[in-house]
């Protein structure tokens, strides 16, 4: 491995960090989930031949991870994502936590397939082309994730009642 590519893998962390919390909204399981994604990229650096933006091949392979997760934890329900807070910085006021503690339930209560586009278009800027290959989805099915996932959020936020339209997940 060259060191531009060990560069361009640490270069990820940060966004890789944002992304896992925003997935699982708690630090320590985000932590976790950042860790295995990092040691299987370094495992399976060759496998990747620079083929497309490292970026989003780390995505795709947290992506893998964060699913394979999922499936496990429906065979055992008490290790069922937590309630944890994204980190405040002390500054903020008593109305911004609670509005980021609003933002992180309403979050929650997406699908996770909504919320992986989501915080994918949203908080990391990708393409919608990018994250169809992180998720190995169609573009048309990005782009229905993620106006689904908008609206159901805005609902949640303003306090409507969800349609049960908005929380179909493909």
């Amino acid at each position: 491995m060259r060191a531009q590519d060990e560069a361009d893998i640490v270069a990820c962390i940060p966004s890789l960090r944002r992304y896992a919390r925003g997935l699982t909204s708690d630090r320590e399981r985000a932590d976790d989930l950042v860790q295995d994604t990092l040691e299987r990229a370094w495992e399976r650096f060759a496998l990747w031949h620079r083929r497309g933006d490292v970026r989003a091949w780390m995505f795709g392979i947290m992506h893998n991870l964060f699913v394979d997760r999922m499936r496990s934890q429906r065979r055992t329900p008490e290790d069922a994502t937590g309630d944890a807070l994204p980190e405040q910085p002390e500054r903020s006021s008593a109305s911004d936590r609670l509005e980021v503690r609003d933002l992180d339930r309403a979050l929650q209560k997406l699908s996770h397939d909504q919320r992986e586009v989501l915080l994918l278009v949203g908080v990391e800027e990708m393409s919608y082309q990018a994250v169809a290959s992180v998720l190995q989805v169609p573009i048309g099915t990005v782009m229905s994730r993620l106006s689904r996932a908008r609206e159901r959020l805005r609902a949640e936020m303003e306090g409507r009642e969800v349609s049960s339209k908005l929380q179909r997940v493909k």
